[in-house]
This record gives C-alpha cells, sequence and structure tokens, in this order.
C-alpha cells in the first residue's frame, strides 16, 4: 500500500511538470457571449422578479446576487418561509462555460438548469403549472413571450429565457486575462509567482480551462478524508465510487463568492487554499506560498455585470 502511494505521487508530479511545460492550460474568457437579446432581456426580468416563487418573495437574484459575485455569500441559502438549504449556492458567473450545472452535475446546460430551483420546495417552491399561469396572468410577460416565441408561455420557453440571459453573465477583463492576452504588468509579481506555484503544486490539474475549473468531477477529499455530508454524485448514480464526487468549481471570481467549498466550511481563501493542499493534493505548502497563490487567485475577478 505504501509503495502504491508513493507511486502514485511520483505520477502525480509528473503529470504537473508535464502540465506546466506545455502550452497554457488557461484562457482567457470572450468579451460577449452572441445570444438573442429580446430573449435575454426577458430573462434578465424573470432572474429579478419574484414572480417565480410560490409566497412571491424569492426571486433567483436571491441567492445570486450580480453585485456580491453571483452568489449570495451565505453558506447555506435561504428560500420561502424561511427554509434553509443543504449546500453552498455557486455562482452563477460564467456559468454558461461549465460543462454540467450544479455540484453534482445533474444538469447539462443552463436550460436544464433553470426550472430546478422554481421547483425545489426548499427554494422557491412553485409549480410549473402555476408558475405559466400567473405568467399568462401577467401583460407585461404574456405579451413578451407571444411575441418572443411561437407558443407563448411554456415551461420550456420559460426556462429558455432564462438561460439565454444567464448566458450573458461572463466577466471577462479580468486581471489575469489581460496578463494572458500579452499584457505582462497586468498582475503583480506575487500573483505571478502564484500562478506558477499553482501549477507547480498540482491545482492547475483540476482547475484549468477557460473558467479555470468547472470542466470534471473530483472526489472531495483524495489524501484525507474530508468528512462530508453530502454524497455528490452518489446522490444520482448510486454508484458507491461517487460518493463524495463534485464538480470541480470555476476560481473566476473566487475572491468574491466566500464562503467556499460546497458546504461553505471556509471564510477565507487562505483557508480554502491551506485545506486544499493538504486534502486534495497531499503537499506542504507554507505561509507565503498561500498568499502568493491568494494573490493569484484574487487576478482573476472580472468585470461584474452592471
Amino acid at each position: 500500500m505504501r509503495r502504491r502511494g508513493i507511486g502514485k505521487r511520483i505520477g502525480w508530479v509528473l503529470f504537473t511538470l508535464v502540465i506546466c511545460l506545455e502550452a497554457e492550460v488557461i484562457k482567457p474568457l470572450p468579451d460577449t457571449v452572441e445570444v438573442d437579446a429580446q430573449k435575454a432581456a426577458l430573462g434578465k426580468a424573470l432572474f429579478h422578479d419574484t414572480i417565480l416563487s410560490k409566497d412571491n418573495t424569492v426571486s433567483c437574484m436571491t441567492c445570486h446576487d450580480l453585485a456580491k459575485g453571483g452568489d449570495d455569500g451565505m453558506k447555506y441559502s435561504f428560500g420561502i418561509h424561511g427554509q434553509q438549504g443543504g449546500i453552498n449556492a455557486p455562482t452563477v458567473y460564467n456559468a454558461v462555460f461549465n460543462f454540467r450545472q450544479f455540484w453534482d452535475g445533474r444538469a447539462t446546460d443552463l436550460k436544464e438548469q433553470a426550472l430546478d430551483p422554481i421547483t425545489n420546495p426548499v427554494e422557491m417552491g412553485e409549480t410549473l403549472p402555476h408558475v405559466i399561469q400567473k405568467l399568462k396572468a401577467s401583460p407585461k410577460y404574456n405579451e413578451r413571450f407571444n411575441r418572443l416565441y411561437t407558443d407563448g408561455v411554456t415551461a420550456d420557453n420559460l426556462a429558455d429565457a432564462i438561460a439565454t440571459y444567464e448566458k450573458t453573465l461572463i466577466t471577462p477583463n479580468s486581471p489575469f486575462d489581460r496578463y494572458l492576452k500579452g499584457d505582462k504588468n497586468a498582475i503583480f509579481p506575487e500573483a505571478k509567482e502564484g500562478y506558477r506555484l499553482f501549477k507547480l503544486k498540482g491545482c492547475i490539474i483540476c482547475h484549468n480551462g477557460m473558467n479555470v475549473g468547472g470542466n470534471l468531477y473530483n472526489r472531495f477529499g483524495i489524501y484525507t478524508d474530508a468528512n462530508s455530508t453530502q454524497l455528490g454524485r452518489y446522490n444520482l448514480t448510486g454508484r458507491e465510487s461517487d460518493k463524495f464526487v463534485f464538480k470541480v468549481p470555476s476560481l473566476r471570481n473566487v475572491a468574491l463568492t466566500a464562503p467556499y467549498m460546497h458546504d461553505g466550511r471556509f471564510d477565507t481563501l487562505y483557508d480554502a487554499v491551506k485545506w486544499m493542499s493538504q486534502y486534495q493534493l497531499g503537499r506542504y505548502i507554507t505561509d507565503r506560498e498561500i498568499r502568493q497563490i491568494e494573490a493569484f487567485l484574487r487576478s482573476l475577478t472580472g468585470k461584474m455585470v452592471k
């Protein structure tokens, strides 16, 4: 068992070094995403409207505040009647670039994701027939749906409108994006060293691509038991190998989205980085290295939607 563990670690280090030597594996975000502007405008109105909740008190914006990094800054969010959820709300920013939606990946895209919070009894607590009835009874919504969709107000069109708006919620031109595009002075030396360590320590293996994550699943607690009360993809598949397996989150704007992890167990980037080095990478990391990686992570904060 000891030899196997040593071999696994050597393989991990070699793989990391190969990645560091190859072409850049993080890509800058695009400045825009092409969508139907009128459908996006309708989706924006719906995203901010409490009409989608059973008691008209909760909107998408309640848990995904665009002024707070696209989440709500809470360990667990609150839905109708003050009910508390059981998992940390992920940011809606740049979600269009994730390969799956939700921590357990149960939705394949934004459109499939859009209706889940509406019908979740702890979140908005509605039924789709009643939501459709309310939207049809609303002159402003009924007219807009009929103008944009041949079949008017339907659950599918509701999901499409919200998803179309959410596709526009991207945060380009972060300092690190500008650095990738050739502006070597866009980030400070500490952040540059943090990025080098981010690759060298192995963070880059899971947090890569345009979204610096969001493109694969991984076990939560690889080297040490993470004591997670949520089971992740196991709830969907029932496979033992999927216990504690979650979608790797994007690190875009991570400086704005505390608390961290699916269970919101850490309030600071420092603590999150320190924990990840031990539990996910099985590697020692110094206080100075943590601060440098933290500086790199802060350079991932992009332009927020107004």
